[in-house]
């Protein structure tokens, strides 16, 4: 069985392009926005293809490449670019792309070059793995655990996995949610199928409707064309409704009907499209509150609340702390081309000893940079950097910008900006540690925009 192919694009409507043509195709597409997601990306999953364009953030396509096939020098690796030389394509096939080619192309021949990139691989393509062993040690290589409460969500998981009952993924903010909506597809049986992810959160205002279930040319200003939406894309397959909290009660409505009628009404269209689609809702907020709240329609809410599935927080497995240190250790050893490094016991002491409101994720960001910042071979707890959070060994406040004189405003404001700083102006991961929707991270950036605060530090 083929594995999916990995997109890696900065721009959203490239990545949109290729996931419909692959997608009708009959190929499952993960997509990634930049280099260091893609590689992390391809670090966690099994591959058939990569294909790069040559300019992307944080690092290059090129380096991307260089990377892919040091892990995996099996895997084909296409090369995109819109601005091509032919001193450019020499050198990417040097360092081993297996094809080159200029945008703007068609999807014949986009289907053509990933065909032939296939055929040559024979199919048997695929990322370097760790260890797979069913329900030992790890139960998949990307939920790393030895917690019985979340192994026997997992064993749950993969039970209900091959039927096509909707699952509502529920869990702090970096508890791994997306990993288990992913972990669930994988064991499908039908894991070539497609697998389409959305953020719920960052859907564009006025769009949110065209973007789950389409529309028709003409529709409204603006679609010159028609246009698949994310369930179509998703047919035969799943997908992944993540924040579904913040979807707009319209939109709830739409998605209401379409999971009662198996079908979709793309806007301007005159008939309903049938879709055979498994979707997997997934919230970091109490549903039950928010339909209380009249924010989430409650038939709705019966509707994907079949098989509810909830991680616990990493405060309530602290046994997974050193396996995880572990793990992320290795993982960015390896992307960074770094030495094996170790944790110092007292190092993994003071980890053992934080309440970790950022769950797996923030352990993962504070390991990362004690990986980067390390230049011994151990890591030793002045590596980890943690002198400002509380409960640590310094037990200093927790922010060195709150100062007499500012008003709230002010120090909302600098919270927001040190924390996307942080996350390197990753929106998602900003809006999750700060406890607020996208949306309103969104809107808050807009205001400081606006009042000329952006980029200004209040004084």
């Amino acid at each position: 069985m083929p594995y999916p192919i990995l997109i890696v694009d900065n721009e959203p409507d490239s990545r949109s392009a290729f996931t419909e043509t692959l997608s009708s195709s009959g190929f499952s597409v993960v997509s990634a926005a930049s280099g260091l997601q893609a590689l992390e990306k391809f670090g966690q999953g099994e591959y058939s293809l990569v294909i790069a364009d040559m300019k992307l953030p944080e690092m290059s396509g090129m380096e991307v490449l260089t990377q892919v096939k040091k892990v995996s020098p099996h895997v084909p690796v296409i090369m995109t670019t819109a601005n091509g030389t032919i001193e450019t394509a020499v050198e990417a096939m040097q360092r081993g792309a297996s094809d080159f080619i200029l945008k703007p192309f068609s999807p014949e021949a986009l289907e053509l070059v990933v065909k032939n990139a296939c055929k040559k691989s024979n199919g048997k393509a695929t990322a370097k793995s760790g260890r797979d062993d069913g329900w030992g040690r790890y139960p998949s290589k990307t939920m790393v655990t030895e917690d019985p409460r979340l192994l026997k969500v997992l064993k749950l998981a993969k039970e209900i996995a091959p039927t096509r009952a909707t699952v509502l993924i529920q869990g702090e903010s970096g508890t791994g949610k997306e990993l288990l909506a992913a972990f669930i597809h994988r064991y499908t049986g039908e894991s070539d199928r497609p697998y389409v992810a959305i953020n719920c959160a960052s859907l564009p205002d006025g769009l949110a409707e065209s973007e789950l279930f389409g529309h028709e040319r003409g529709s409204f200003t603006g679609a010159v064309g028609k246009k698949k939406g994310k369930f179509e894309l998703a047919n035969h397959g799943t997908i992944v409704l993540d924040e579904i909290s913040e979807m707009p009660l319209p939109i709830q409505a739409k998605l209401l009907r379409t999971l009662q009628e198996r079908s979709v009404d793309r806007v301007g269209g005159v008939k309903p499209i049938p879709v055979d689609v498994r979707v997997i809702a997934i919230t970091n907020r109490d549903l039950k509150r928010t339909v209380k709240a009249g924010n989430f329609r409650e038939d709705l809410f019966y509707r994907i609340n079949v098989i509810p599935l909830t991680i616990p927080p990493l405060r309530e497995r602290k046994g997974d702390i050193p396996i995880l240190v572990q793990h992320f250790l290795e993982k960015y050893c390896s992307l960074n081309q770094r030495p094996a490094k170790k944790m110092s016991k007292e190092a993994l002491s003071v980890l053992m000893s934080l309440e970790w409101k950022g769950n797996v994720r923030e352990l993962e960001n504070t390991v990362e940079r004690a990986v980067l910042l390390c230049s011994e071979n151990t890591i030793l707890p002045q590596h980890l950097f943690l002198e400002f959070v509380e409960g640590s060994v310094n037990d200093t406040p927790v922010s060195p910008s709150i100062r007499a004189g500012l008003t709230v405003r002010e120090m909302e404001r600098e919270l927001i900006v040190n924390t996307l700083k942080e996350v390197d102006d990753n929106r998602t991961h900003a809006a999750e540690m700060l406890g607020i929707s996208i949306r309103t991270l969104r809107n808050k950036l807009k205001e400081y925009k606006e009042e000329g605060w952006l980029g200004q530090p209040a004084s």
